[in-house]
């Protein structure tokens, strides 16, 4: 790292602790050794570290110093820089340090690939005529702009409204490109539509091998990506959805943002009540893009849409937990809330969020007479707070824009984001002639609300429900079940007694509970849970019918 000439007695340098679109803390300065500071000359400078993630330098006289550091980069992840003999995947957040004051300065970043490789791709800016070298004109857009290095592939480009779409990738697997790009660029044409503007000048999805997790960024996105599954249906359609999710952020989450994401606290991250709109909201439109791109049908989105809602209601964090607080709380308790927690009181705003989402843009569509929607809302969000006003969007802002659409309050309606409240699904899904099976009924055969996991030949407790039979006798998720009816306990034999027994059945079971060999004896009992499975009513009004075929289609009289 060189820094320009300065009067300052003193350089600070600061490593981020986070990186912008994860939003945890990952204390990168852990992974920096050998840390070293000279003069323009050569001449070392003396230099101490003030804090986890700081280093001061003495600068005694005017000119510019050079900083060298090794980082370790030996986790292949999203979120993280890694190096091994095959590629280079570099997260600026975790290799670049910026200077105390500097972050609105411009950058240039220079990548010396292994002498094997023979790309290097990101969404920066390239230097011309100067070989990997790349331009930011801040740190904000450094951090937020990824670099993968290596022997790549890539796949046929296309252009949307003129600007060019590139997917570049390590070990992508074998599948047919062209159709890829050909159902990409369908999708990347109903998001433009649906917001009627793309915000960049060329755009670059890249595949940082097989793996799990994305990250959006301002023009681009870095996803862990195998094209093998494309040729099942399934499988490609939530490939197609993961990609459509990452894609639709760069407007919902880089550029309608909630207000207090930006400018980025680099030391210390930042907190928001409205993780369930950047990330929930994106996931609604995941779905809504892939069928207005003719990519899926009504009842595929649809089914999408009752996963989440069975996700979220088959968990107790629901009657815990609101919107608000789990988008606040993400720092802590992850995206997908406290999952290893033994009474888990958290909720997923990627499940919870787009269900909102889905009844939001009901709830307007209806009171609006179906002249607005969602994407009104969304629209107004993009034109109003990132174009003109050049900042994001408070908690308050937001409902201004989904009452000015709907016509009316929704005061009573947000209760839904920042309290517990029950979600009113049945009266909402009529605004748009579909009705949802609510109703608890009892299961056939025994339960006792746990599942199992095999590991080292041993049977163990996996997920454990909240106030089971087996939750009530103490059972939770990592005890090792050793006996079951005085025989060897296999997954076999508990599958076989729970297919011929009735409720009330009695169950006993030997566990392993903190070294210690306990004896239980469990009653089984029955099952009730709803299906919430969503259909269309037998006689909807003309209202009902349009909303439900603008809602299906994209074409809302608002747009």
């Amino acid at each position: 790292m060189q820094v320009p000439r300065s009067t300052s007695a003193f350089l600070l340098l600061h490593m981020p602790v986070w990186s912008p679109g994860y939003y945890q803390r990952l204390d990168y300065a852990r992974q920096v050794s050998n840390f070293a500071a000279t003069d323009a000359t050569g001449r070392p400078l003396k230099w101490e570290k003030t804090d986890s993630n700081s280093w001061k330098i003495s600068w005694p006289r005017a000119g510019a110093v050079k900083v060298t550091y090794d980082v370790k980069a030996a986790r292949a992840f999203v979120a993280n820089s890694y190096l091994d003999s095959s590629r280079g995947y570099i997260v600026p957040a975790s290799v670049c340090m910026y200077p105390e004051g500097g972050i609105q300065k411009p950058v240039k970043i220079t990548v010396k690939p292994y002498k094997a490789w023979k790309q290097v791709v990101t969404g920066l800016d390239k230097v011309p005529g100067q070989a990997h070298s790349f331009t930011a004109p801040d740190y904000d857009v450094l951090y937020d702009s990824p670099l993968l290095a290596g022997n790549l592939d890539s796949l046929p480009p296309f252009s949307v409204k003129g600007v060019p779409h590139y997917f570049v990738g390590y070990k992508m697997g074998e599948f047919d490109g062209q159709s890829l790009m050909d159902d990409l660029k369908k999708i990347t044409t109903a998001a433009a539509d649906l917001i009627g503007d793309i915000p960049f000048n060329h755009y670059t999805i890249i595949g940082i091998g097989p793996g799990q997790g994305g990250i959006e960024h301002l023009n681009s996105t870095t996803i862990s990506f195998s094209g093998n599954g494309l040729h099942e249906r399934g499988a490609r359609i939530r490939i197609l959805n993961f990609i459509a999710h990452e894609y639709f952020h760069h407007y919902n989450a880089k550029r309608i943002r909630p207000f207090e994401l930006g400018p980025f606290d680099y030391l210390n991250g930042n907190r928001t009540n409205l993780l369930w709109i950047a990330e929930g909201l994106t996931v609604y439109y995941e779905y809504l893009i892939l069928r207005r791109a003719g990519i899926t049908t009504e009842e595929e989105m649809i089914s999408n849409l009752r996963n989440n809602i069975l996700a979220f209601e088959g968990k107790p964090g629901r009657l815990f937990q609101s919107l608000v607080q789990a988008s606040y709380d993400t720092w802590s308790d992850g995206p997908f809330g406290r999952t290893a927690d033994e009474v888990n009181k958290t909720i997923s705003y990627y499940d919870k969020g787009p269900v909102v989402g889905m009844l939001l843009d009901f709830t307007i569509r209806h009171h609006s007479q179906n002249k607005k929607s969602l994407d009104d809302v969304m629209r107004t969000l993009y034109y109003k707070y990132y174009k003109e006003k050049g900042r994001g969007y408070t908690d308050a802002e937001f409902q201004i824009a989904c009452e000015a659409a709907a016509g009316v309050s929704l005061a009573s309606f947000f209760e839904y984001t920042h309290t517990t409240k029950e979600l009113d699904y049945p009266a909402i899904l009529s605004y748009a002639g579909l009705s949802i099976d609510t109703v608890a009924r009892a299961q056939p055969g025994a339960w006792l609300g746990f599942t199992t996991q095999i590991r080292n030949d041993s049977l163990y407790a996996g997920q454990v429900d909240w106030q089971s039979p087996a939750w009530e006798a103490g059972i939770r998720g990592r005890h090792v079940i050793t006996e079951i009816n005085g025989q060897k306990a296999t997954r076999a034999v508990l599958e076989d007694w729970l297919k011929n027994s009735e409720p009330g059945a009695e169950i006993k079971l030997k566990i392993i509970q903190g070294g210690i060999l306990k004896e239980l004896s469990i009653r089984s009992a029955v099952q009730r849970k709803a299906s919430f499975e969503i259909k269309k009513i037998a006689n909807p009004d003309a209202l009902q019918q349009a909303i439900l075929t603008d809602w299906s289609r994209g074409s809302a009289a608002g747009k």
